[in-house]
């Protein structure tokens, strides 16, 4: 064999093979396509923070297992209205804040962005307390010292850790809600009413019962994820090296298609953790009588005598996971508001020395948080009062996103089709009475 015939063997036998290039494509792809879905997911499993799982563990204890049947009604409204959130962040460029900035009045823009702000403060607060006291009931350690610890934690990963890593350590930590699994299974609830609670809806038009409902509907529809979600898919195509808002704008079918599955997956996840946390404390505190809980970190505390220590220390353990990934969450999101509000450089793809004032949004967002924590402020009040003002926020906010997606001066040929109109349309209705529910509930 001369020379030629010998190099032209070797590039031959290193050049890769059909079915090689096939399965690079395919992999590349599936990575694609689990960088879309990461967003949604994230958000899906900050749905289920620590406040939110006190209110499903409430229901769960007051109703038991007749208030399974509330997590299948939630579910395609969660799942319509993050996909809104991602479509407008997708195809503007801009969040939610940034949108309103360039396109409508700044009499809405700044009521909007400081109710928000206002709100994710004091329940990041409250969720702080709650990692903590679910850390207690592991590691017998001082309140204090665990509130600090986390709290610097999270802000450490927050400011020095990459994007790319964040978006690992947030998946990672949203897998701490399957222990809502594990619990509900070591629970052993009765199967014959597991099924009738999940598909025969048992409401009672009593006070008691519309609030539970209505409280349950305004805790999986909270309009931070609203912004935080189309935040984080213009920050996902800035991680892409789109970091002018013009080169942001504009999403393929395939893109929203994507975003969609995201959406749906996020939010099923979300809902799905929500049954399984109804279901355990349904299967324990309500079958004993303990049908009032004031807190997840409560509930985890109550199910120890009933249903083992392994399952109070899952539930514990989902709180202070889901926490960890829900406080950031929180502060970011204001971050993001502020930062779009005043046009300031923001993203966590960014370091702290190139987005100065989005990064001191975020710290002092947390330490504010703390303050509130250590101020002596009873943090059930605390967390009500965070309600309200998001219960307030939460229909306009859905008015807004629906006009925002049917603007074709925004969305370009992106606009709504009939089919998401009819869902979005539909979720706006349920989220304005739900909260006009919830403040009737608490007036009266």
């Amino acid at each position: 064999m001369n020379e030629d015939t010998l190099q032209q063997t070797i590039i031959t036998d290193t050049r890769p093979t059909r079915r090689e290039a096939q399965a690079g494509r395919q992999s590349n792809r599936l990575k694609s396509v689990l960088r879309l879905l990461g967003p949604g997911l994230i958000t899906g499993a900050a749905n289920d923070d620590p406040s939110a799982i006190g209110t499903y563990a409430k229901a769960g204890a007051a109703f038991g297992f007749s208030a399974l049947w509330m997590a299948p009604l939630v579910f395609p409204m969660m799942a319509a209205s993050m996909f809104l959130c991602s479509k407008l962040g997708m195809v503007s460029g801009m969040g939610i804040a940034g949108v309103l900035r360039r396109y409508y009045s700044p009499r809405l823009l700044y009521p909007v962005v400081i109710c928000l702000v206002i709100a994710n403060i004091i329940e990041a607060a409250a969720d702080l307390g709650a990692i903590a006291a679910s850390i207690r009931l592991i590691i017998p350690v001082p309140l204090t010292v665990m509130i600090l610890g986390v709290t610097g934690l999270i802000l450490g990963l927050q400011t020095w850790g990459s994007y790319a890593m964040l978006q690992r350590i947030f998946k990672w930590l949203a897998l701490a809600l399957l222990s809502y699994v594990g619990a509900a299974f070591l629970a052993k609830p009765a199967l014959a009413e597991v099924i009738r609670g999940t598909f025969i809806p048992d409401l009672h038009l009593d006070s008691s019962h519309l609030a539970m409902l209505v409280a349950v509907v305004g805790t999986t529809m909270s309009p931070y994820l609203f912004f935080w979600q189309s935040s984080q898919s213009v920050e996902e195509k800035t991680a892409n090296g789109h970091h002018h808002p013009e080169r942001r704008a504009g999403a393929a079918k395939q893109e929203l298609r994507f975003a969609a599955m995201g959406a749906a997956i996020g939010m099923f996840f979300s809902s799905l953790m929500m049954y399984f946390i109804i279901l355990c404390t349904a299967a324990t505190l309500f079958k004993t009588g303990h049908v009032s809980v004031d807190s997840a970190g409560a509930a985890a505390e109550a199910l120890r005598p009933l249903a083992g220590n392994a399952a109070s220390l899952l539930f514990a353990a989902g709180v202070v996971g889901v926490g960890i990934l829900a406080v950031p969450v929180l502060t970011t999101g204001a971050g993001y508001a502020l930062a779009e509000t005043f046009g300031w450089r923001h993203g966590l793809v960014h370091k702290p020395g190139h987005a100065p004032e989005f990064y001191a949004v975020i710290a002092l967002s947390t330490c504010v948080a703390v303050a509130i924590g250590f101020s002596g402020i009873n943090p059930i009040s605390a967390l009500f009062f965070a309600a309200v003002i998001m219960g307030l926020l939460a229909p306009p906010l859905m008015i807004i996103i629906m006009l925002i997606t049917n603007n074709r001066r925004i969305m370009g040929d992106r606009v709504n089709g009939r089919a998401i109109n009819i869902l979005g349309w539909i979720t706006t209705v349920v989220v304005s009475a739900a909260s006009l529910g919830l403040m009737w509930s608490w007036l009266g």
